[in-house]
């Protein structure tokens, strides 16, 4: 499937039918989620760390490429890769090696070391890599305004709409305001010009229910590799008691 098929099928879907993306963290995983019929899938960079033996945001990034290519290698569906921040890449060499992977798209965070980037500099970011990329790369861009929190008198809702609008300017495909309240996302749909993605959590409303509050697209985070692990302890605690 081509980058611009993949870029398609984020656009003209109906309220409660929003793109559902499940996050394989190795190829194993990858192809359970594409035998299952999902027509794409977007890797979280916690799940692939963590099958590294890495902590989030501490696997080198020369490993984290060439986990992703075995991903993208073992499936017959598009993949869109989380690659945090950009590991300090300038963006020509960062597009080179998210191409040379296969993958289709990418998730771009605006925070490092827990702080929040500049908006107007992470603009600049996206536009760089937009420019280096053309139309072969969709670009998320994800805003970390509610996992990094803004400054004091400022309305995280108020400033994810200007962070997002200011990254679909720049030339994002998709933005991400990972963490979002549910009841903001009615809002933050309507202000941003650009298919919004939405953290599905086991504990919150269903992907459904996300695109009916008006996500495009759904994403799960490190949240399936978690819960397989949390089945494997429990399979690995029954084998321990025999």
């Amino acid at each position: 499937m081509t980058v611009s098929v993949f870029r398609d099928l984020h656009h003209g879907r109906a309220p409660g039918d929003p793109l559902v993306l499940p996050g394989p963290w190795d190829a194993a995983s990858a192809r359970v989620f594409a035998d299952a019929g999902f027509p794409a899938l977007a890797t979280p960079s916690a799940g692939v760390a963590a099958s590294l033996g890495y902590e989030d945001g501490a696997a080198p990034a020369a490993e984290m490429f060439a986990a992703v290519a075995r991903i993208v290698r073992a499936v017959p569906v598009p993949v869109s890769v989380d690659i945090e921040a950009g590991y300090g890449l300038p963006p020509k060499e960062l597009v080179e090696r998210l191409l040379d992977t296969g993958a289709v798209g990418c998730n771009l965070e605006d925070s490092a070391d827990g702080v929040l980037t500049d908006p107007q500099r992470q603009a600049d970011r996206l536009a760089e890599v937009r420019a280096v990329a053309g139309d072969q790369l969709f670009v998320n861009a994800r805003v970390d305004t509610y996992v990094r929190g803004v400054p004091d008198g400022t309305d995280p809702e108020t400033e994810t709409i200007a962070r997002g609008r200011l990254y679909a300017a720049a030339g994002a495909d998709c933005v991400y305001p990972i963490a979002a309240p549910p009841e903001s996302l009615p809002r933050l749909a309507a202000a941003i010009p650009a298919p919004l993605n939405a953290l599905a959590l086991p504990d919150g409303p269903t992907p459904r229910r996300l695109g009916e509050l008006g996500a495009t697209r759904i994403t799960f985070g490190p949240g399936l590799q978690r819960q397989a692990m949390a089945a494997l302890r429990e399979i690995a605690d029954r084998l321990h008691a025999l």
